[in-house]
Formats: structure tokens, sequence, C-alpha cells
């Protein structure tokens, strides 16, 4: 295959790392988006965000001339495959805004022209990809559709981009053809499905891992309510034990993905997907139940606490949807002060470690960051994720 790649949304997290791959297989990628501040960066061979090893491969693909970066709407016409990488919101009530998609798209296709192959990577309502299609034929536009969801996780994109096969749901027998010939040049195994499936795969899967989670999250609380240590309890249950190797450590889960998707799967079921509201309960108010039970043991109304790690996870420096920030906004009630740290972000009200540790009277671990790892607190420590080295007595 010697096909020229437009990736719409190509300087983001999910779009960015594919053009590095595909651009290191040989293909000819080029990254547009609307951002020009972001052009101008990824042009300069600043991928702007944690990736592992992508400032390096990003300059070396655009050294090689296999990749550009534009934020021209012009580049859509001129590649063979389009792949849309586009985030899809929610509303207030996390339903997705199914006519902000559309008009996102609209924009897309008024630069299309026949012959192409529409891939759309980013996580869709179920239906969207064979409404599309309609669309398409209703238009006379003959354009092949294709969905293939991401399926990496942020900040090893490129690892597991190589390594993972991927799904793919076609409009029609060539447009899976082609889709699957896209990502055969990544050395992945293809794995075919229905496009309603392939959508629902997508879903399933970040909803089982939220729901995975709150399992977790549910038994840590379960445990704290009548002084057990949950993380003992994991220990022993999971260790040379493989029915439990998939049972979860508890902790935040937050990030743009794993609600928002557990969310319109429960949508497209006609709001009923009482599991997944369920994980939703007990993750989103895993921060409100930490504080609950501090305050059980001590008045919080005169202390200063201190939330180290603002990310959604470790290692990460993206703050979407951070439960951090809900845990901020619980202490900002029941404190006297609140401070925050986090080595990865950039925020003018944020301060040093060592001041956060320093003038803190209880410290709360918010993200698991590899520079907290060997740190000893002397103070109280509220350690969801049981991270942290002990003080001891």
């Amino acid at each position: 295959m010697n096909s020229s790649v437009c990736i719409v949304g190509g300087c983001g997290h999910v779009g960015l790392p594919l053009g590095i791959a595909l651009a290191r297989a040989g293909t000819r990628a080029c990254l547009y988006d609307i951002d020009e501040g972001r052009v101008r960066e990824v042009r300069g061979g600043h991928v702007g965000y944690r990736e592992r090893g992508a400032d390096g491969a990003l300059t070396e693909a655009l050294a090689t001339g296999r990749l550009e970066v534009t934020a021209s709407p012009g580049a859509i016409g001129a590649g063979d495959v389009v792949v849309v990488t586009i985030g899809t919101p929610v509303d207030e009530f996390l339903d997705p805004r199914v006519r902000s998609f559309d008009l996102a798209l609209d924009d897309i296709l008024a630069n299309m022209r026949a012959g192409q192959l529409l891939l759309l990577r980013s996580t869709v309502f179920p239906g969207v990809t064979d409404r599309l299609a309609r669309r398409m034929e209703e238009r006379g536009l003959d354009v092949d559709v294709a969905y293939c969801p991401e399926r990496v996780a942020q900040g090893y994109a490129l690892e597991e981009l190589c390594h993972f096969p991927q799904i793919v749901g076609g409009a029609t027998a060539r447009a899976i053809r082609r889709a699957g010939d896209l990502f055969g040049l990544l050395g992945v195994g293809i794995i075919e499905l229905s496009p309603i499936e392939a959508e629902l795969a997508k879903l399933f899967t970040n909803a089982f891992r939220y729901i995975n989670f709150a399992i977790s999250n549910q038994f840590y609380l379960i445990a704290q309510n009548f002084g057990a240590d949950f993380h003992r309890i994991y220990a022993a249950v999971t260790r040379d034990y493989p029915r439990m190797a998939g049972f979860a450590p508890a902790g935040f889960v937050g990030g743009p993905c794993l609600l928002k998707d557990t969310m319109q799967l429960g949508a497209f079921n006609h709001n009923t997907f009482g599991i997944g509201q369920a994980a939703m309960t007990v993750n989103e108010g895993l921060p409100r139940a930490m504080v609950d039970a501090v305050k059980g043991r001590r008045d919080l109304r005169g202390d200063t606490a201190a939330i180290l790690g603002m990310a959604f996870k470790g290692g990460s420096d993206d703050p979407r949807a951070s439960l951090s920030y809900k845990l901020r906004k619980v202490l900002t009630l029941e404190c006297r002060r609140v401070i925050c740290t986090d080595p990865h972000i950039q925020d003018p009200e944020f301060v040093p470690l060592e001041r956060a540790i320093e003038e803190a009277d209880i410290v709360f671990l918010g993200a698991c960051h590899e520079e907290y790892r060997d740190l000893v607190i002397r103070k109280p420590v509220v350690d969801v994720f049981n991270f942290l080295k002990r003080a001891g007595p």
C-alpha cells in the first residue's frame, strides 16, 4: 500500500502518535489541525505532552519528509485516506453531543473527494459509522467509510500502536480491506467486525475498565468502614492466585475517556445501564468519601491540606477529568487552606513539592508520579493507591 494519509485533529493525543507511526512505516502522513499554535509547535519538533519516545520519533519523521503538519483544510482532499481523531464531546448530562460531531464532520466532508477512505478513529455513538455512510450515498460521494477505534493508553501510544491488533469495522467489504491494509503497515493483526460491533467494542472496553476500577474502589471503602486494610487484603488475594489477576487496585479513575464512554453506552441503551451508572457513583464519589473518612478521625477546619499530583494518572501531564480537582474542591470546603503540586503540569497556583509537604498538615496523593515513589512523609498521609512509602513509627 502506498497511500497518503491525512489525520484530522492530527496534533492531539491520538492523531500525533498515529502519524508518527505511519511515517515510520513508510507512508506519507499529514497532520491537519485547526489549532495553529499546536501546528507550529509540532512542526518545530515538539510533541507538547508526555508520550514515551515521541519527541525523538517526531523529529526523525519530520526529517524524512514523510510527515507534514498543516492548518490548511486543503490537506483533507489531498490524502487517499482521511483519519478523524477529533474529540467526541458530551453535554452537561453526559449524553453525547451528536450534533456537534455532525457539524465537525460537515467541515471535513466539504473538503473530501471521491475515491477516498474516511476512517473514524474517535470514539463515536453506536450507529454513527453506518449513518455517515448513508450520508455519503445521499450526497452522491463515492467515499468508503470505516470505524477503527483507538486502543492505546495515553503516554504509550507509539509502543502499543505496533503491538496490539486493530479492530476494523467497515460499511462495505472494500472499506474493511482498505482500512486493514492501512493498519497492516504497522505489522499488527486485523480483527474484522461490523461497524456497530466495532463501535460497541470500544465502549465495552472502556466501560469494563471503569466498572472494574469501581469494584475495587467500593471494596476499598467497605474495608475502610470496618477498620480493615484493603491493600493487605488485595495483596493476599492476588498473590499466586491467577483467578484474581484481573482485580484492579484502588484509586482515582479520571481522564477524558472512561467515564464519558461508560455514560455514552448508557445513553445508547436508553439510559438503562445500572452497573455503569453505579460505577460512576462510586468512582466520582471517592474523593468525597476519602475526606469524610478523614473527618471521622480529625478536625480538618484548621488544616492545610496538600494534594500531590493533579494529572488524571501517574506519569501524565493531562489534567482533563482528573479527580484530583474534585478532591481539591471538597477539601476547599473542609480545610483552612489547600495547596497543590504536580511536576508535569504548569499552573501558577501550584507550588513546588518540597513546599507543599513542608506547609501541609495532611497530605493527599492525587496521582502516582514516579517523582513521589521514594518520598517518606512524616505527616498524616491519605494514599488510596498505596503508592507512597510508609514513614514507619
